[in-house]
């Protein structure tokens, strides 16, 4: 999905963008992935699947590098997949 699409995997085989959590809202269970391209793509947390052995918020931390999907929504383009890697 446009510039994203250059970004590579993180770790052998994932198929994902790669990205860091720039910024979470904890309360709202909210965040920021700004991918390495410098594009900023937020997510809600209620909506996104979590792959791999990491699967709850509080496994986020702001710095976090991560393995990342997308997808369209009414509201824009949204991260609707994040694998923290092992």
């Amino acid at each position: 999905m446009g510039d994203e699409s250059q970004a590579g995997p993180v770790g052998s085989g994932d198929k994902f963008y790669q990205g860091t959590i720039h910024a979470l809202q904890r309360g709202a269970q909210r965040g920021m992935v700004r991918g390495s391209s410098g594009r900023e793509i937020p997510f809600v947390f209620a909506h996104v699947t979590m792959v791999g052995p990491h699967r709850h918020f509080d496994d986020l931390y702001e710095g976090l590098s991560v393995g990342y999907d997308v997808s369209w929504t009414s509201k824009g383009l949204r991260v609707n997949v994040i694998r923290i890697p092992d």
